[in-house]
């Protein structure tokens, strides 16, 4: 968040035990505070911080504080509990704002060292020094000082040291790497763990608004506490009765022999903010509240609430939360049944999918680690559960709807790594998108909200479904198999027409069904009966016995060919004579098969189950072929996305971001409300991260028009003219371009008839020469306000729109998002030489995305750039069209900790 927000909107995060802490600007209204805070700091202290004991330099601190802001100068100041309780500093020294280097100070109140405050205080400081141009921050400390030294060292900053008798010079460097990232990950992961014990694990909860009417929500939730045989103490909050459900009651939060540390809150809307603000003045560190209906005032008092008394809040609007940990067993939910135990996670916003989840998991026997109904999603999000899960011990599974997204890239990047240890797994909600229909660019209509989600799951490796149902199949396969190495699939039955279903399937959803070498198809029929057919499906005939398919299935399992074995099995009246059970042939092998095998049984009540194992695992049953495919080609998905490295942002050269960031500062100077770029503005940009262009000419006259085609020719002779005035998008479509263009005659003509037809709009023209034939890409990039800026790239030209042959991902790229964003594409075997072609300069395209991403990420002012056509051919890349749009925006750091 840059400084001036900081100044408007102070924020809220978590200190390394899960309190929370307000971060904000410091002002001169905190003259008096500051002066105390240092006077209530010991002798020591006092040393370490001002190299001595003396008053007179933190008066001087104090002042210095609270003098009026300017540029170059930040001081921002934590405070808890109406009490300053850390302050940090950096002073550049000078207020012209050229200053690449800042001095930096930080002191934290006696008691509460060692809790994170100066760490996130120092993490702040970094994100507005940053957006102020501030490449380094100095610091003099004197060689004792280990804990400042320490916090210095685990910033995760490339950081040098320089000894200068009793004191240390450390230099600190700004640049925000994976090292940086990953520290801040760390510490915001440690610090949100510990802040949803309160919630999840609770030694004392109560409910308020548990009344004695059958059928209330609070009466439900504090029946299923008390019947989930909830460990802890369990009070019911109820003026006027003395018990509730056997349960007992008091009159307020306040008046209970013990604080909770996790209240339920189950009252009318309109009391909410009241409760919640009883339970902050009691001490409660954490709020459910299934409430619904909550207008914006009353809604603004409950997190006002939850943030002034560091509780964190599960809601408004909610089931509920579950942990069925054997030494908990907490059940605060008023779903129809307790939640099986097991090592599921689930995180829902709707409270009607978290039902049907808790109920398929419970029914498949996968069970339930952990639960939580976000409802409307004040505070405990996603990301937080995700944390929950990876440090929790129990959880090998994680389910997640999510309607909305808080922080996209923050979330993308804890899902990256919680999903190399676990699976993760979400229904991909509200995949349509009506409000782009009107989209000013063909970059802007083809970044569908659906196409932006999925970059997002597909960059974080998670499995995206489509349906409730479809999760669930899933999960039935990722709980019970190991992981597919690949795509190829063989396919097993006792039926020819359900071994052809099944193998349409497996097709359709994208798996490969290899030929059996003639070594694998000898040992098959040795052991099949006679007239089977050993292709690929593999049809075993109705006489194959128990015995005979246990062995089939076993020999494919060992096949280096085959990554996994699907088993299409349908009841016969031969198998019920002999007394063969086909069904246990998949099951009653000692010992896990070293890949995958399914079943899909086509009389199958249910659309999944998962029938239990001899080894004391369980095997994957599917009514429908296709359910079973879907499930497997995820799995493989996953299986791919492990087995790829990680990938890292490449620095591209000759980036001059500073040069930029002023071509967008004087545009948006002169056009406060933002805007198209002209031709020249838009070049200069481009130039500016290296993006290769066609040489090109302005001109707002005919004779102009004539010397820039003399000085263009120079390439082929051959000229294209466009048209060109605020606002306009698509030139062809407005038929204002001009192709082919040869001698001054034709240069005037084509002048003249583009001056005539858009008179009082052209402001001028572009000269181009004639570009080379090749292949016409689409690259762009939209910023989207939730998700931040993604870049496109696939089939360009002016049926860019009909084709939509495009991929996407959200910057910055990785080299491997690049790799995929190339290859994706329809369009991907032209540009790779298809059919004994040349390939594109491959090369020249990574690049080109790469500097896009890079000016994405440098500008949050960046509505969209539209780089329409991009000419690929074997000798290079060359933008022929381009469209830059800039918005006044500022700027955000999505990695800076701080609560929603």
């Amino acid at each position: 968040m840059t400084d001036d927000l900081l100044e408007r909107h102070p924020v809220h995060a978590l200190l390394a035990d899960g309190t929370t802490v307000g971060i904000r600007a410091a002002h001169p209204g905190d003259h008096d505070r500051l002066r105390g805070f240092y006077e209530e700091m010991s002798p020591e202290s006092l040393r370490l911080r001002f190299f001595s004991i003396g008053r007179r330099s933190a008066a001087v601190a104090a002042d210095r504080a609270c003098a009026p802001a300017h540029r170059g100068y930040r001081a921002l100041v934590a405070e808890a509990d109406g009490r300053v309780i850390g302050l940090a500093e950096y002073d550049t020294g000078g207020t012209d704002g050229t200053a690449k280097a800042a001095e930096i100070s930080i002191a934290v109140a006696d008691g509460l060292h060692h809790r994170g405050v100066g760490t996130l205080l120092v993490e702040h400081l970094v994100s507005a020094a940053r957006s102020e141009g501030i490449a380094a921050f100095t610091a003099d400390a004197l060689s004792e000082n280990h804990a400042v030294l320490r916090l210095f060292a685990d910033l995760g900053l490339r950081m040098t040291r320089r000894f200068e008798g009793p004191e240390v010079r450390c230099t600190i460097h700004l640049d925000q790497d994976n090292a940086y990232l990953s520290a801040v990950e760390a510490s915001g992961r440690a610090a949100d763990v510990a802040s949803l014990l309160p919630l999840l694990r609770p030694g004392t909860v109560a409910v308020v608004g548990a009344g004695r009417t059958p059928g209330s929500v609070g009466r439900a939730v504090l029946n299923h506490l008390r019947t989930g045989g909830f460990t802890g103490r369990l009070f019911a909050v109820n003026p006027g009765v003395d018990s509730v459900l056997g349960v007992p009651s008091h009159p307020s939060v306040a008046a209970l022999p013990k604080t909770p540390d996790l209240v339920v809150v189950a009252v009318p809307a309109a009391t909410v903010p009241a409760v919640a603000e009883e339970c902050g003045e009691s001490g409660v560190r954490a709020l459910v509240v299934v409430t619904a209906g909550l207008d914006d005032t009353q809604a603004q008092a409950l997190l006002t609430a939850c943030r002034t008394h560091g509780m964190r809040l599960v809601g408004p609007n909610c089931l509920g939360v579950s942990n069925t940990a054997p030494d908990l067993r907490l059940d605060a939910t008023f779903a129809a049944d307790h939640p099986r135990p097991g090592s599921a996670g689930i995180a829902v916003q709707s409270g009607g999918v978290g039902i049907a989840l808790l109920d398929g998991l419970s029914r498949l026997g996968i069970g339930v680690s952990s639960f939580a109904s976000l409802g409307e999603k004040f505070d405990v999000s996603g990301n937080d559960m995700l944390q929950w899960w990876e440090s929790d011990g129990r959880t090998d599974l994680a389910l997640l709807h999510l309607e909305s997204f808080g922080n996209p890239r923050a979330f993308s990047r804890t899902a990256r790594r919680v999903t190399r240890r676990i699976p993760v797994l979400t229904v991909d909600a509200g995949r349509t998108d009506a409000g782009r229909k009107a989209a000013a660019s063909h970059t802007a209509a083809a970044a569908t909200r659906t196409m932006t989600r999925q970059a997002l799951f597909i960059q974080a490796g998670i499995t995206a479904t489509r349906s409730v149902g479809e999760l669930l199949e899933t999960a039935a396969l990722f709980h019970s198999q190991p992981l597919p190495e690949g795509s190829r699939v063989a396919v097993v039955t006792n039926a020819g027409g359900a071994g052809v279903l099944t193998a349409d399937a497996c097709a359709e959803a994208g798996l490969v069904l290899p030929p059996f070498t003639p070594a694998v198809i000898d040992e098959l029929l040795a052991v099949l009966p006679d007239g089977a057919a050993v292709g690929n499906p593999v049809d075993a005939t109705a006489a194959v016995s128990e015995e005979q398919l246990s062995a089939c299935v076993d020999r494919l399992t060992r096949c280096s060919g085959v990554d996994a074995v699907v088993v299409a099995l349908v009841p016969t009246a031969v198998a019920a004579a002999t007394g063969d059970d086909l069904v246990r042939a998949l099951t009653s092998v000692p010992g896990r098969r070293a890949r995958p095998v399914i079943a899909v049984r086509l009389e199958q009540d249910r659309s999944v189950l998962l029938m239990p194992a001899a080894d004391g695992g369980t095997v994957p049953s599917y009514t429908e072929p296709q359910a079973a495919a879907r499930a497997l080609a995820h799995a493989a998905r996953r299986s791919a996305w492990l087995a790829r490295p990680e990938g890292t942002v490449p620095e591209p050269d000759g980036i001059e971001s500073e040069r930029a960031r002023a071509v967008v500062e004087d545009y948006l100077t002169a056009h406060p409300d933002g805007g198209g770029l002209d031709p020249r503005t838009c070049a200069e940009l481009l130039t500016c991260y290296g993006v290769p262009q066609i040489p090109w000419a302005w001109a707002d006259c005919e004779d102009d028009a004539v010397l820039a085609a003399d000085r263009l020719r120079g390439f082929d002779g051959r000229v294209v003219m466009k048209a060109h005035w605020p606002g306009l998008v698509h030139k062809t479509q407005q038929r204002a371009v001009h192709l082919d263009l040869r001698g001054d005659a034709q240069i005037r003509a084509a002048f003249r008839d583009l001056e005539t037809r858009f008179a009082g709009l052209m402001t001028g023209v572009v000269l181009q020469p004639l570009a080379d034939r090749g292949t016409e890409l689409l690259a762009g990039v939209v910023q989207d306000e939730v998700f931040g800026p993604l870049v496109l790239f696939g089939l360009g030209g002016t049926a860019t729109e009909v084709l939509a042959d495009h991929a996407a991902r959200l910057a910055p790229l990785t080299d491997r998002d690049v790799h995929e964003l190339i290859t994706s594409p329809r369009c991907a075997p032209l540009l790779l030489g298809a059919n004994g072609g040349t390939p594109v300069d491959l090369e020249g395209l990574e690049q080109l995305l790469l500097r896009l991403s890079r000016m994405a990420a440098d500008l949050p002012q960046l509505a969209e750039a539209d780089l329409n056509p991009v000419l690929a051919t074997p000798g290079g890349i060359t933008v022929l069209d381009a469209r830059v749009r800039l918005l006044p925006r500022h700027s955000q750091d999505p990695y800076l900790r701080r609560l929603r």
